[in-house]
């Protein structure tokens, strides 16, 4: 009977590895396509899809669903306004599992919205530590600093999303707005 179960782990393991493989290179393959990708509608597509597959946990078991479902409801309460609640959320997802960079990422937003920035700046660290691609936390950066009115930072976060993400519509109309405050103060 511990042989069986031995095994049974074992193939929980191989299979939850392997499609995190699989995650890991679908995610890749997106990366390449929205770097090559000359038109902003199609590059829009792919960015819609590389945010369905960060929005669902990288587990395909029982807890991971329900993690998802969380970052789902937390998500809803951020977009109703319920902030507080939404935090709260957030802050379980991540203390159940603290290298999903997407609730940090999401936690990140919350604090934005909260006027709470040195904090969502904190958050969107860890996000792209564990996930350094990720342009929308770079957005959020550049949103943050811009709150800050830290304008040149608030512009190599927007450029370090275009290095991602070439036609990135917030950094491609925001960087020259920012360029023309920073020209402003200087005068």
């Amino acid at each position: 009977m511990k042989k069986i179960f031995g095994f049974f782990i074992l193939g929980l393991f191989f299979f939850s590895y392997a499609n995190a493989e699989e995650r890991e290179s679908k995610l890749d393959k997106l990366f390449e396509q929205l770097k090559d990708t000359k038109d902003l509608p199609s590059a829009q597509i792919i960015e819609k899809k590389i945010w369905e597959i960060w929005s669902i946990h990288p587990s395909d078991d029982r807890r991971g669903f329900r993690l998802t479902e969380l970052l789902t409801q937390g998500s809803r309460l951020m977009n109703r306004g319920e902030l507080n609640k939404a935090y709260e959320l957030f802050t379980k997802i991540i203390a159940t599992e603290p290298d999903w960079f997407e609730a940090w990422n999401k936690r990140a937003t919350v604090l934005y919205l909260m006027n709470q920035y040195q904090s969502s700046l904190n958050d969107i660290k860890i996000t792209l530590t564990l996930e350094p691609r990720h342009f929308g936390a770079l957005s959020g950066q550049a949103l943050n600093y811009i709150e800050l009115r830290q304008y040149e930072k608030a512009i190599e976060s927007y450029r370090a999303a275009q290095k991602i993400y070439p036609l990135l519509y917030s950094a491609t109309k925001m960087i020259p707005e920012l360029q023309e405050l920073i020209n402003d103060q200087a005068i």
